[in-house]
């Protein structure tokens, strides 16, 4: 059941936080950090299979406990204001390939407004967080087009 968990866990921060699975994956600790998350839902385990559950109902539960702290997504949050307000940046990050980096740094950007305004699940659908994160998110494009990197054919055409 752990391993089902360890399994559920991966892909749900795969696809709602990908900023924590590449930091772990950093640092080398993504393992550990599973193995940890899950082993919190050990008495959860216990008690649900004393009351006859079946194991999909468990593993649903358990899931759902483990992954409270990470929610809401942060990263869903940004992607949906990036695709709704930022449409042609959107799509232009899409083709390039970089729209989950580019999500990935609009996180890390946006988290002192998100913890200055306590983003929760009670408030997500808050329109002030909203209005902030979209400045936020505008605020990190537009420094994005300022520091563009150069070309190499304009760095050595400058050289000569």
């Amino acid at each position: 059941m752990k391993e089902i968990l360890i399994g559920k866990l991966l892909e749900y921060i795969r696809d709602n936080n990908p900023d924590i699975l590449f930091d772990l994956e950093a640092k080398d600790k993504l393992r550990v950090w599973l193995y940890d998350k899950v082993s919190t839902a050990g008495p959860l385990i216990k008690q649900l299979k004393n009351s006859s559950r079946p194991e999909y109902i468990i593993v649903e539960t358990c899931l759902q406990e483990i992954t409270k702290e990470l929610r809401p997504s942060r990263y869903n949050y940004i992607l949906n204001i990036l695709e709704t307000e930022f449409e042609n940046d959107y799509k232009q990050l899409l083709q390039s390939g970089l729209l989950q980096h580019e999500v990935i740094n609009m996180i890390y950007y946006c988290n002192s407004t998100f913890d200055d305004l306590v983003f929760a699940e009670e408030n997500e659908n808050n329109q002030f967080i909203r209005y902030a994160t979209i400045g936020t998110v505008s605020e990190y494009l537009e420094s994005n087009r300022v520091n563009e990197p150069v070309s190499n054919e304009l760095q050595q055409s400058a050289e000569t």
